[in-house]
């Protein structure tokens, strides 16, 4: 009659979707776990289970009335969870054969995102060697029995999804001490948590997803904004996608690549989901690589049409480079205004705005998203074909382990062609509801810690580069809102992280991505951080190391999971969709990046496989070379390549913009650190600026093309 009633209750504050198997009895020790978003949680998991579960319910929950008046009707057991003879009473109720239901982060949520996992609460499960039958709740954080504090839409009768998983149990937690035994036992509930929130998401496409963002915010909900200071609500965004959607339809055809090339901008959102709303497939032009980059993403991935803007090449001083491109269209978006007459503005007003999903082409998670262009900093650019279920999938990743919410506003500078300002830049804030304020260029190094003050922003990122200019460039107090500092595309410089934490307070999270996993493989996160690290893998990611003849440390890193591309497009085959497969089989990549994974899971990497010399027989690392230039001198910028040497194999040579740096204090490092003598470039380049590709990182195409002119044979410190 209770479960009737719960039901009926249910169905009053909820809409709720129910999904998976609930078992029909329990185990002999069952410990039901869920995440926790709203003060109805234990009805929305009891309320189906055929059977009768204890309940953990905190004292201070226990010692309100209108919390009094309800546990009289449901079974119960008052703990203080910091008590450790609470635990063992917690204990002899699961070994005596009564389910036990506990929500293992022992509050409420304030982010919609999972808080942190009680160590004692974790322990309970290896304790009793217990089933687990995990549960994830999904939306009760817009209910109104939550709480007030964070700042979340508030619905009557929210969309609720209760997700059951089968019976599972975790093995064994190891440790020397019972300290360490408790931490390995919480952290591997929080990653089960973790894995349960990412696989319980909803299957869909881009533009399906922005549109259930705009229901779940409203459309007045200010969500985006640019150097035009013109803040966007959701509303006004969608109202641009459906028309821009509309005029791009008429230039193309459905799935069909067209390249953008665009800025950082409010409008460049709005065409993007217009593109998608349409099933085009939005092609995204690195400007920075030049006419042959341009001209070689062009062949690469068929590209007939690419849409760009007037305002933006003339300031960007692109126009002779885009008069140069052949066999394309150059569409300008301005001139498209025009285009859209009185029928199109009935059939906006009419019908699109009052019902997006009539007009939305249907589109297929596993349909092509967007054709990325890999950097080139070891070759020619290649197409990257990312899905609509690859680049949701990695967001949800990052989502389950970073508690992004409405509350925060994010900062992005680095260009949309980069997959990293693609995703989390771009794509991240759009839908889950938090705010984003798009900056034109990563290298205005004055103005962006100026924006990060002047806007509130509360998540910035950028590579390592970036974020050491940054640092030199800001005041102590512009970043004092900022909650997420996140780096990627390179490695962390360690003294990037020192100046970061001894200027501003603020730790850098790490993150080790390839645009080939649309890009985001690990990270680190405040709760699971090990500096010099890139962190953890991401739910959902699978990886296995193969070992690489010469080098004894770590080994090649393939990965497979969701977020992995539908395959290469590549300039000597156009058109032509190569799908991932590596020595591991297919549906695997092969990073080309040597790693190692530590026994709690940390990753480190340790140099790319084309980053390796071989020296007089022994096969070194180029990071190690440029790690040990660094100590050296850390204020300045160094990169490493090799040219072919006759006597020795492969010579190094070090570019540098350290005008007084000579080999004697590369020795002195290397003797201080026991770096091995071989790992000393033999010729120092100084130059006043090492070579970049737009996003950031090293030129390393350019830098092996002017070493090659060096020829050098003997120790030699050579000046530009």
């Amino acid at each position: 009659m209770l479960r009737l009633i719960g039901r009926l209750v249910l169905k009053l504050f909820f809409r709720l979707e129910l999904r998976g198997t609930i078992p029909p009895e329990p185990p002999e020790k069952l410990l039901v776990i869920a995440n926790h978003q709203s003060f109805l949680d234990p009805a929305l998991v009891a309320a189906y289970l055929p059977f009768d579960c204890f309940w953990i319910v905190h004292t201070t929950i226990g010692a309100q009335w209108h919390f009094r008046i309800i546990l009289k009707f449901a079974p119960h057991l008052l703990v203080d969870t910091s008590n450790p003879l609470a635990m063992k009473q917690i204990v002899q109720f699961i070994d005596a054969g009564k389910p036990v239901v506990i929500f293992p982060e022992g509050r409420l949520t304030v982010t919609g995102s999972l808080m942190k996992v009680y160590d004692g609460l974790a322990f309970l499960q290896a304790k009793t060697g217990a089933q687990i039958l995990p549960v994830n709740i999904e939306g009760a954080v817009f209910s109104k029995m939550t709480r007030d504090k964070p700042r979340l839409p508030k619905f009557w009768r929210p969309k609720v999804t209760v997700t059951y998983y089968p019976f599972r149990t975790l093995p064994a937690p190891q440790g020397r001490s019972a300290k360490e035994r408790r931490r390995a036992a919480s952290d591997q509930i929080r990653g089960m948590l973790e894995e349960i929130q990412f696989t319980s998401r909803k299957q869909t496409s881009l533009f399906e997803t922005f549109l259930d963002s705009v229901e779940t915010y409203g459309r007045n909900w200010l969500v985006a904004d640019d150097i035009r200071f013109q803040p966007q609500t959701y509303g006004m965004v969608l109202k641009g996608a459906l028309a821009l959607g509309r005029l791009v339809s008429r230039l193309s055809a459905e799935g069909e690549v067209v390249g953008v090339l665009m800025p950082n901008a409010v409008p460049t959102i709005m065409l993007l989901f217009g593109m998608f709303s349409v099933r085009r497939v939005p092609a995204m032009m690195n400007y920075t690589s030049g006419v042959d980059g341009m001209q070689s993403a062009i062949r690469a991935a068929k590209i007939k049409t690419i849409l760009t803007s007037h305002a933006f090449l003339d300031k960007a001083k692109l126009g002779d480079k885009i008069a140069q491109l052949k066999d394309v269209k150059i569409v300008y978006l301005e001139d498209l205004r025009p285009a859209f007459g009185l029928t199109d503005k009935l059939w906006l007003i009419l019908r699109a705005l009052p019902s997006p999903r009539s007009v939305m082409v249907a589109v297929k998670p596993e349909d092509p998203a967007f054709v990325l262009f890999t950097s080139g900093s070891e070759g020619k650019p290649k197409g990257v074909v990312v899905s609509h279920g690859a680049i949701l999938s990695n967001i949800d990743q990052i989502r389950s382990v970073y508690e992004f919410s409405c509350n925060d506003k994010f900062l992005a500078a680095l260009p949309l062609f980069h997959s990293f300002g693609l995703t989390v830049g771009a794509l991240t804030p759009l839908v889950t509801g938090s705010r984003v304020f798009f900056y034109p260029s990563p290298l205005h190094y004055r103005m962006i810690p100026e924006m990060a003050y002047d806007q509130d922003c509360t998540v910035i990122f950028g590579t390592g580069t970036f974020l050491a200019k940054y640092a030199r460039m800001a005041h102590p107090y512009d970043f004092y809102s900022v909650r997420y500092v996140l780096a990627g595309a390179e490695k962390l410089p360690e003294g990037v992280r020192e100046v970061f934490m001894e200027k501003f307070g603020l730790r850098i999270q790490e993150g080790y991505g390839v645009t080939e996993c649309a890009p985001a493989v690990a990270v680190t996160t405040p709760l699971f951080y090990r500096s010099g690290t890139a962190g953890k893998f991401l739910p959902g990611i699978e990886h296995r190391l193969t070992p690489v003849p010469g080098i004894e440390r770590g080994g090649m890193l393939h990965v497979r999971g969701p977020n992995l591309m539908s395959g290469y497009l590549r300039h000597d085959n156009p058109g032509v969709l190569e799908p991932p497969s590596s020595s591991e089989g297919p549906g695997w990549y092969e990073t080309g990046d040597i790693v190692e994974v530590d026994s709690d899971g940390f990753l480190r990497i340790l140099g790319r496989v084309k980053r390796f010399a071989k020296v007089a027989g022994e096969m070194v690392s180029l990071e190690l070379v440029e790690q040990i230039a660094h100590l050296a001198s850390p204020s300045r910028v160094h990169a490493s390549t090799t040219v072919s040497s006759v006597r020795r194999g492969e010579v190094i040579v070090l570019f540098t913009e350290d005008r007084e740096l000579k080999r004697d204090a590369l020795q002195a490092v290397a003797r201080q650190n026991g770096f091995p003598e071989v790992a000393i470039a033999r010729t120092i380049h100084q130059v006043d600026k090492v070579a970049r590709l737009g996003s950031g990182k090293i030129d390393y195409v350019t830098l092996k093309e002017m070493a090659a002119k060096l020829s050098p044979e003997s120790d030699q410190v050579m000046t530009a």
